[in-house]
């Protein structure tokens, strides 16, 4: 991993180029070189590198570029997915078995071989593992027990999954296009297996490579994880064995920058290509800038908050509802978010089938005031709110701090880089948290089972929705939601999915404020630098600079 590149730009080696762009100390960084695109992007919410683990929006990212998929998102037609690994797939007529089989003559980026098993393994390793974004698995029955004769290689280019019931072919398909269902290299990987001690909570003997794998690699993607430095820098180079088109660029820098104002200075003087987290002050100022472009998509992402029901106020329906009226979505949606978002209520974001296009709150103190009256706090209570120190979100949660402090809500804020955050929230220990969620996959189940599935609200529960990291309770839409799996009519999914954002509207514990447009700034020279539509389809290996 520590490798040198072993080319030379512009007289200098990659290592020195990569040492010069780096430099924080430095006034001014140098001219990025012509074969590495450097971007500027808050980075500070990864956690691990390996991608059975990692269930973060920049590690999303960055795993697309670096690991290959069974099947992939096709971004010319997004209701269906394309062949990564797979050359094609077949279902069994009762709707349980799916059957791919591989593209021949693939190597992995260490030069061994792909094959089913290092499928049928990578799939047997998230379930034994039982990591946060294991659920997108598990819910088609798999366990550690039955994992094993569920996902299997029949022979080298054969795979099988078998799932438990007739679900709709194109969510297990979408499920499989997650970061989750990265196919990692068995081999590789396996001479890194650490043993772990068996206890009550930990079934099996070794730890699958998982302390190894959160900062090293073991893909077959067009790019390889050279090196990740945390809150400072991630460096990609060339996968030089891919099996597809080779990228056009040596390498990939993702610098962290989280401030905006940083990141236009660094683009404004070429010390960047590409800045990600422009606020909309910066992005004006760039937008008559001769050498510099916008390029912008609209992200199934969405921006809310949430309240932990343990805490006994936020569980009260009265204060759940109050907070709804206490956030000045006109304000923040005409300054804040002006340009990289759309002020947006529902949980599923435009675009996805079922999305209900509601707004049904404003801000309104007087109703608020009504309603914390009813739940017994006429006068108010003090609350805690963890925020990522990054733009917009410390803007909008001190936003809400301001318009809440008018209904007597006292909120403290607490600030935080992304890793403490989402390992606070993750462990329910928050009162109000602020957050993005976007899609794992491209299908409405993705941000209804989040949502709206709790399996067990016991703090051992381990399928980590949304609904359980704020401890909310609902028996009725888990059902609701595992129905709409098994409904073969578009039309009356769709119906279902309606009913649960109503649902969420009316009684849910998390307020959505909007939905995420991604904008970047970008240097002249950066060709065919495309966002994705979601945070796991921004694909790298066709940018070329001039």
């Amino acid at each position: 991993m520590m490798h040198s590149f072993g080319t030379t730009v512009r007289r200098l080696t990659a290592g020195a180029a990569i040492a010069l762009i780096m430099a924080a100390a430095a006034p001014a960084y140098a001219e990025t070189p012509a074969d590495t695109l450097v971007q500027a992007w808050a980075i500070d919410d990864i956690i691990s590198m390996d991608p059975g683990e990692a269930f973060e929006i920049s590690t999303a990212e960055i795993t697309a570029n670096t690991y290959s998929l069974l099947v992939r998102l096709d971004l010319a037609d997004t209701s269906k997915v394309k062949g990564d690994l797979a050359e094609s797939w077949t279902v069994s007529d009762d709707g349980l078995t799916f059957t791919f089989k591989l593209k021949p003559g693939m190597t992995f980026a260490s030069g061994n071989p792909i094959t089913a098993e290092d499928v049928a393994w990578s799939i047997e390793r998230v379930i034994k593992m039982d990591k946060s974004p294991a659920f997108i698995l598990t819910q088609f029955g798999l366990s550690g027990d039955n994992v094993t004769e569920k996902a299997k290689a029949v022979d080298a280019t054969t795979f099988t999954l078998t799932v438990d019931k007739p679900y709709a072919p194109s969510f297990v398909l979408n499920c499989l296009t997650a970061t989750v269902g990265s196919i990692v290299d068995k081999k590789l990987v396996m001479e890194h297996v650490a043993p772990v001690e068996k206890t009550a909570d930990v079934k099996y003997d070794n730890d699958f490579g998982n302390a190894w794998l959160k900062t090293n690699f073991a893909g077959s993607g067009p790019f390889k994880l050279r090196e990740w430095r945390a809150n400072e820098v991630v460096v990609l180079e060339r996968n030089d064995t891919y099996f597809g088109e080779k990228p056009k660029l040596a390498r990939v820098i993702y610098r962290h920058l989280k401030e905006s104002s940083g990141q236009r200075l660094a683009l404004e003087n070429g010390d960047i290509d590409i800045a990600r987290n422009l606020e909309p002050n910066d992005l004006e100022s760039t937008a008559g800038k001769e050498d510099i472009v916008q390029t912008s998509a609209p992200k199934g992402t969405v921006f809310y908050f949430s309240l932990n029901q343990k805490n006994p106020n936020l569980a009260k329906p009265e204060v759940v509802e109050a907070f709804k009226y206490l956030v000045d979505y006109d304000a923040i949606g005409s300054t804040l978010i002006k340009g990289v978002g759309e002020v947006h209520q529902t949980f599923l974001p435009k675009g996805v089938l079922g999305e209900l296009d509601e707004k049904p709150f404003k801000f309104d103190v007087a109703k608020a005031k009504e309603l914390l009256a009813k739940a017994g706090l006429p006068d108010g209570f003090t609350v805690t709110m963890d925020v990522r120190s990054n733009q917009p979100t410390t803007g909008i949660a001190e936003s809400i701090q301001q318009t809440a402090a008018q209904a007597g809500i006292k909120i403290d804020l607490i600030p935080g880089d992304g890793k403490q955050t989402l390992t606070k929230f993750r462990a329910r220990t928050h009162d109000i948290y602020i957050g993005v969620w976007g899609q794992d996959y491209f299908d409405p189940n993705s941000n209804a089972e989040t949502f709206t599935i709790n399996y067990d609200n016991a703090d051992d529960g381990k399928n980590k929705t949304l609904a359980w990291r704020n401890a909310w309770d609902v028996p009725d839409l888990t059902e609701q939601t595992k129905a709409a799996l098994l409904e073969k009519d578009p039309t009356k999914r769709a119906d279902i999915y309606k009913g649960l954002q109503k649902a969420v509207l009316d009684r849910g514990p998390f307020v959505v404020i909007y939905q995420q447009t991604e904008v970047a700034g970008v240097r002249k020279d950066v060709k065919d630098f495309k966002l994705g539509p979601s945070f796991d389809t921004t694909f790298l290996g066709g940018v070329t600079k001039e």
